[in-house]
């Protein structure tokens, strides 16, 4: 393979002088220096950003053979698009952590989205402690949906490797976990636009009665029994009667939030599951299979549709009884109510995606560094050598950068479960990653 790809270094020999480091990082070329816009074997880095990558011809650029430009092609793309959700998921963890923190009286100063979730567990599970072992907090979760865009996936296939043919990929979607619009029977989950009929249980507000749990006021009976004054409408078993918000379970008037389907029902909203007809602008909330093709492209297309999830928003409702501590119990449960939901979106709605693109993208991202280092290594012609030293050079950092947010993705969806699994857990424990951190 190497030989193959140094037929195509065909350039005239150089003084020995070219080969100097000025032409081994060509992000950090001088500008302005007289002639060296006209030496030959000289190539430019491609800005790293997706519309520069996508139109960037990296076997044209750097006379490499067209099979390892395609490689680099989809395997440099992956690799930025990975630091860009790794980015963004830390910084969705330290507003939401650092919310967690700062609500319930703990540090909220933390560098990174894994530090300040470990503070968060630290802060859960003092106030725990105040709130008492003997309370029991029960935590309503209306969970979020997380789904890609399989025109995404289609369009980058068409785009990026070569075998596939433009607006003809098939992508698929696994079984039950399309969303979308459904005109007819949805089987599944409906997020409801607007308050409607919910045929199945009903996960928000119901405008009248309903039998179920009650994050709010339940103004009726809890577990059979009339509701006792002093528990101020806190119900921590099965409301019947009416609950003012949040509530899971059956509702006998219009359902205000999600709904998870009966069979027969149709869905006002989202569906989430599967549609007896064919869904308009379908998504996947699971495993997307695209169309055969290259592993740097394919990394480089769930990059794609990854960056571009969308998520039905989660929704959290605390009820406590028998705290110690009332002020400490209010305190938990409005700053759970307000910040775990954001929490949920990475340890529910992305964290399967999530921890299979980062694996994904840094065997791509190894394999990138491996297949330049060898063509490096296996130049002595001094011009071909600063070629591809420029190569190298080019491709290094966004490789090595994915490989190190890969690292920080795993670990925020890590700790962002074990938040969430701290925030749940009875008595006093602080989680699995409790600690100042």
């Amino acid at each position: 393979m190497t030989r193959k790809i140094l037929r195509h270094l065909s350039w005239p020999v150089l003084v020995a002088g070219l080969s100097s480091p000025l032409l081994m990082n060509c992000d950090k070329m001088p500008k302005g220096v007289p002639g060296m816009d006209k030496l030959p074997g000289k190539a430019n880095c491609p800005e790293m950003n997706a519309e520069a990558l996508a139109s960037f011809d990296w076997a044209g650029e750097f006379k490499i053979d067209a099979k390892v430009g395609g490689k680099l092609k989809g395997g440099v793309a992956a690799a930025v698009e990975l630091k860009a959700i790794a980015d963004a998921i830390d910084a969705d963890l330290k507003v939401a952590c650092g919310g967690i923190a700062k609500d319930l009286g703990g540090k909220a100063d933390a560098a990174t989205g894994t530090e300040q979730c470990k503070l968060a567990i630290k802060a859960i599970g003092d106030i725990k402690a105040k709130i008492g072992a003997n309370a029991k907090v029960a935590l309503a979760i209306k969970p979020p949906h997380c789904a890609a865009s399989m025109k995404v996936v289609a369009d980058c296939a068409g785009k990026c490797d070569v075998n596939v043919k433009p607006g003809s990929a098939e992508v698929k979607c696994e079984p039950g976990k399309l969303q979308g619009s459904c005109s007819a029977e949805c089987k599944g989950s409906c997020d409801m636009k607007v308050a409607a009929k919910c045929s199945g249980t009903c996960q928000g507000t119901c405008d009248a009665k309903m039998t179920g749990k009650c994050g709010g006021k339940c103004d009726g009976k809890c577990d059979g029994k009339v509701m006792d004054a002093k528990a101020n409408g806190q119900c921590g078993g099965t409301c019947d009667g009416k609950c003012d918000a949040k509530i899971e379970g059956k509702c006998e008037g219009s359902c205000n939030g999600g709904c998870e389907m009966q069979a027969g029902g149709k869905c006002e909203g989202t569906c989430t599951g599967d549609c007896s007809v064919k869904m308009e602008a379908p998504k996947c909330t699971g495993k997307i299979t695209p169309p055969e093709m290259s592993a740097d492209c394919k990394a480089h297309c769930d990059a794609d549709a990854t960056a571009k999830v969308e998520c039905t928003p989660a929704s959290v409702a605390v009820v406590i009884e028998g705290a110690a501590d009332m002020a400490a119990a209010g305190q938990f449960k409005a700053a759970m109510e307000k910040n775990l939901p954001l929490v949920l979106k990475i340890a529910i709605g992305m964290k399967d995606r999530a921890l299979a693109l980062a694996g994904e993208v840094k065997g791509v991202a190894e394999g990138g560094i491996a297949v330049v280092g060898e063509l490096k290594s296996s130049v002595s012609d001094p011009a071909k050598a600063a070629m591809a030293g420029q190569l190298v050079a080019c491709v290094t950092a966004p490789f090595q950068g994915a490989i190190a947010a890969a690292g920080s993705l795993q670990a925020n969806v890590n700790v962002s479960v074990d938040v969430k699994a701290s925030a749940e857990a009875k008595g006093s424990a602080g989680g699995k990653a409790g600690g100042g951190g």
